[in-house]
């Protein structure tokens, strides 16, 4: 049972939430709405997308700490160099270079967060795409197993779709 990827083009998006509503009856609410305007989320019936973002940042700022306190006192340890009776793991200049790591690891980690949750670079190309989406037009994109693409053809084409195609 092979999936077949399809994307409907609807010149107004009346039609589109026509389109989504009908999807929905008829069992499929996995789909992805492409627009070159921006709706509010959920005004087509699509599900929420969910995303986990605030983890990178808290993973990249643990490490980060966890890297700057190994290299200060673990640099401190290995040379120790003992100055008028002062401790060997001075404290002031690893709060400063503690800090700068921690920074450094979030903005890298939230970096690579925004590329992971991005999808970016899809190794499977970019997907089906319509340049005229970028011309106003609404396009809804699904996956259907092939013995129901007929159907959600027909479907689309009763919503007045300007262009159904499929992979």
């Amino acid at each position: 049972m092979m999936n077949k990827g399809g994307l409907a083009l609807f010149g107004d998006h009346d039609d589109a939430v026509i389109a989504a509503d009908r999807l929905k009856t008829f069992g499929i609410d996995d789909f992805e709405i492409l627009s070159g305007s921006p709706y509010p989320e959920g005004a087509f019936g699509e599900r929420p997308s969910y995303h986990r973002l605030y983890a990178f940042p808290l993973v990249g700022a643990a490490l980060g700490l966890s890297v700057a306190i190994l290299i200060t006192a673990g640099t401190q340890l290995a040379y120790p160099l003992v100055t008028g009776g002062k401790p060997i793991l001075a404290l002031p200049p690893m709060f400063i270079v503690s800090y700068e790591g921690t920074m450094l690891g979030a903005i890298l980690f939230t970096i690579l967060g925004v590329l992971f949750e991005s999808r970016l670079p899809r190794p499977g190309g970019p997907g089906l795409y319509d340049p005229r989406i970028t011309e106003g037009y609404v396009g809804i994109a699904i996956s259907v197993p092939a013995e129901q693409v007929e159907q959600v053809t027909s479907l689309f084409n009763e919503a007045n779709a300007a262009d159904v195609k499929i992979e």
